[in-house]
């Protein structure tokens, strides 16, 4: 019922301010989206198990019960939304539009109510465009992942929409692309959690550079992501504050390609991921000295090597596989202290992904069963970070979509 009454506002308010500007031409659209999932182990995730990443450890009891081997599961509508595209008036020799996309996500544990997806300006003259806003990380790009679970791939797959400052050019099939990203509801990670401030303090923004090649239904690409960010500014030792400058900087690189026509849908992705848990993936940094007056530190972060392969085929029915692989590469330095991240504890991490979806227009109704296997074990500061696993867990989800689009 409130959602209903959100969007009834929504166009209350919106319909008449369009229709009194003059250069303006503007569409609605979206979806109402309902998933119902079951888990059969307790796993890493968030919305409460919508967005799954991967099986939790074993958690025992004084009796030697594992505490996360026990299932659970629910239905949301959450991930229903709704968007208006704008195309506006010609500025100079540019075409100028605008995008404003929401949904009932909500944030941290506020479900429910409106969240910004989208909403940014475009000023596009051609062969050049900038777009300043919220969007698609360029990691997340044009090349994802066709599947019903919400993670769209994640955690081998970037998962993020930024602030941003983006410049693209386009000639001959050549695409370039430049952007400067800030952070408001994916974060970094550290010594006070999730938070905007580590990249705040840093004063710089995360950088992403990325060249693609385009053809009839293919095209392959590659791009470098740049992450500085700040853990802390100062320090308390023994009841005395000392300010302290520290940084972690990390590089990742990725590859991709994808194939695409009528029927097929083909499409991978690698990545040489560093310190990228602000993308749902894992990642983080850990410590390699500490001062001894001042308990001022220094980082290195860990690097995940993660790959995915994608295949759809089909028009009305469409059966798909999608298989992801990540491997934990350790910080390349011994570690002295503790470590800040998500999931630095998993050594290797595996799962597939059988879909089928039933899709007439407007309409997808789909079920998807997903096995993921996790190897664990315990970091080994001597040895750079590296986790030595010695067990594995395995998690088997199952997924049910009904989607109606408008």
């Amino acid at each position: 019922m409130k959602q209903s009454l959100l969007v009834g506002l929504l166009l209350s308010l919106a319909l008449p301010l369009c229709a009194q500007k003059k250069n303006l031409s503007y569409s609605f659209y979206g979806q109402v989206r309902g998933d119902l999932y079951l888990d059969s182990r307790s796993s890493q995730e968030i919305v409460d198990g919508l967005f799954f990443l991967y099986p939790k450890d074993h958690a025992y009891d004084a009796d030697g019960n594992d505490l996360n081997a026990s299932p659970s599961g629910s239905f949301y509508l959450l991930y229903s939304r709704l968007g208006l595209d704008v195309k506006g008036p010609q500025i100079g020799t540019a075409k100028s539009s605008l995008k404003l996309e929401v949904d009932f996500r909500g944030s941290s544990t506020n479900w429910a109510v409106l969240r910004i997806r989208h909403a940014y300006a475009n000023l596009d003259w051609g062969k050049s465009a900038v777009l300043i806003g919220q969007t698609w990380h360029p990691l997340f790009g044009e090349v994802s992942p066709q599947m019903l679970n919400l993670s769209t791939g994640a955690p081998f797959q970037p998962f993020n929409r930024s602030p941003q400052v983006r410049y693209r050019y386009q000639h001959k099939g050549w695409q370039l692309t430049a952007a400067a990203l800030w952070q408001l509801q994916y974060l970094s990670t550290g010594p006070n959690g999730k938070s905007e401030e580590y990249i705040k303090n840093s004063c710089v923004p995360e950088f992403y550079f990325g060249v693609d090649r385009k053809g009839d239904g293919w095209q392959v690409g590659a791009g470098v992501d740049v992450l500085s960010i700040v853990p802390r500014k100062q320090n308390v030792v023994e009841g005395k504050i000392f300010k302290v400058s520290e940084r972690v900087t990390g590089v990742s690189g990725e590859l991709h390609a994808k194939y695409q026509d009528k029927d097929w849908f083909i499409a991978v992705k690698t990545l040489y991921a560093t310190n990228l848990a602000h993308t749902c993936m894992l990642g983080g940094y850990g410590v390699t000295a500490i001062d001894s007056r001042t308990g001022e530190q220094d980082y290195a972060p860990f690097h995940h090597a993660t790959a995915w392969l994608n295949v759809v085929y089909g028009k009305k029915w469409k059966p798909g596989l999608f298989v992801g692989y990540l491997k934990n590469l350790g910080a390349n330095t011994p570690l002295v202290g503790g470590s800040y991240g998500v999931g630095l504890e998993v050594d290797q991490l595996f799962t597939t992904n059988w879909q089928l979806s039933y899709n007439l227009p407007h309409w997808k109704l789909g079920v998807e069963y997903a096995p993921s296997f996790a190897w664990f074990g315990t970091i080994d500061e001597a040895d750079g970070g590296r986790v030595r696993s010695n067990h594995h867990v395995t998690n088997h989800r199952a997924v049910a979509t009904m989607i109606y689009l408008f």
